[in-house]
């Protein structure tokens, strides 16, 4: 075992795992918007609304991340509109490829916990929010989204640290998160266990921090 080698290792894959951070922090970010919108419109009553956002859900859950990455990178390059189009300027480097891919992904899934968790409130709150004569929207805002957000918290954490793992997969697409500097740390020493082993050390860590804070906020907004 390189001990010296970990040790030296160690600065550049923290520096890498700063990458790492950006990306699930701007991921799970618009991902939350996203997976907001979509849970609302899965429980729309228009069966054309519904289906669609079904299907949003249906087709990002349904398949790879790594699959998606790919076709975003890679797929969207081919088509000749997109590249003479403004929206080449954001499709053609890495990083944002990711963001897109990762925000799809985790907005899939978290359309899905708020969903649930939607459903899960008692109609008889919105009833007696309605009979102090508030409106639907009020009550939604201040009502149903703060209860839906605490009810899902334990299945939003464990989509965070999923999330946290899945971005191990940017390095797919060269860009050089924490798994993409550990494999070119790999590719110059030939020792792959010893800088695997920092790597997995420093995403465990990071899953420490996630999973106490979740702890934390479910515990300081409980019932």
């Amino acid at each position: 075992m390189d001990f010296e080698l970990m040790i030296n290792s160690l600065p550049k894959l923290l520096n890498a795992a700063v990458v790492t951070l950006k990306l699930l922090s701007v991921s799970l970010i618009v991902g939350l918007f996203i997976g907001l919108l979509f849970a609302i419109l899965r429980l729309n009553r228009n069966i054309f609304i519904n289906k669609f956002a079904y299907g949003y859900s249906y087709v990002f859950r349904g398949t790879p991340l790594l699959v998606q990455i790919f076709i975003i990178y890679f797929g969207l390059g081919q088509i000749e509109s997109l590249r003479s189009s403004f929206l080449w300027v954001v499709l053609k480097e890495p990083y944002w490829c990711a963001i897109i891919a990762f925000a799809l992904n985790t907005g899939a899934y978290t359309s899905e916990i708020l969903r649930s968790a939607f459903q899960t409130i008692k109609p008889g709150i919105i009833e007696a929010g309605k009979s102090l004569g508030i409106s639907n929207k009020i009550i939604f805002y201040k009502v149903q989204i703060p209860i839906a957000i605490r009810q899902s918290l334990p299945a939003y954490g464990n989509e965070i640290i999923l999330m946290l793992k899945g971005t191990s997969l940017a390095s797919t697409v060269t860009l050089m998160d924490l798994t993409g500097v550990a494999k070119y740390i790999i590719s110059t020493t030939f020792k792959p266990i010893e800088v695997f082993i920092v790597a997995g050390g420093i995403y465990l860590f990071m899953t420490f921090i996630i999973h106490n804070v979740i702890k934390f906020l479910e515990k300081k907004y409980s019932y």
